[in-house]
């Protein structure tokens, strides 16, 4: 048996995770990328030692793919649009985050809504990292490679430059438009193409 639960924040909840991460942000000066992957990645490596919700799951799968985005070789991220990316991680490397994560199940619970907030924030990046790792294993098959050994391969460079035009493009476009749709989770299904749909990324997150 199952059931479905749906909860709403408000803008008081809203304004209490936005200062939660600004907390963080603080927090994080003077450590560097290393540091703020190896942490964010190490929340990674506790939650899959304990039971987790699926829908918990779903969304550090999305956490998952922040850290990826910033170590894939192939998507090489320019420095500006990196640094937005660890802006957001670096609330899952602040060990005094809102609920402490050795809590079971609800440890995990603030982990959840902050990623949310931050596909949210992340839409087109996480949107155009995602078609180029499914167009990298299409490629990649279609030339008998592993899609795991290409790194930043030329064959590569045209598609990757046209997803960051886009993303630029539509970040430019939205700018000030508040939260918008998220990114991360399909209206209906679940994670967008499910976890065995999606192309190869130097993930360490196993569903």
């Amino acid at each position: 048996m199952s059931i479905t639960l749906n909860f709403e924040l408000n803008d008081r909840d809203l304004a209490h995770f936005q200062a939660a991460m600004e907390r963080s942000r603080k927090s994080a000066e003077g450590k560097s990328e290393a540091d703020i992957v190896n942490a964010a990645t190490a929340l990674l490596d506790d939650a899959q030692k304990v039971h987790i919700p699926d829908f918990i799951k779903a969304r550090l799968l999305r956490l998952d793919d922040m850290i990826a985005m910033v170590r894939d070789q192939g998507w090489s991220l320019p420095e500006a649009d990196k640094q937005r990316v660890l802006s957001s991680l670096v609330y899952f490397a602040d060990p005094q985050d809102v609920i402490p994560d050795h809590v079971e199940v609800l440890g995990f619970l603030d982990d959840a809504v902050m990623i949310e907030l931050s596909v949210r924030e992340l839409k087109h990046e996480l949107d155009a990292y995602d078609d180029f790792c499914d167009f990298r294993e299409h490629e990649a098959k279609r030339r008998g490679v592993d899609p795991a050994e290409v790194g930043r391969a030329d064959w590569l460079d045209g598609r990757r430059e046209e997803l960051m035009e886009r993303m630029h493009h539509r970040r430019a476009r939205d700018f000030g438009h508040g939260y918008g749709d998220s990114s991360g989770y399909a209206r209906e299904g679940g994670l967008r193409g499910g976890y065995a749909g999606r192309g190869w990324r130097p993930g360490v997150f196993k569903w």
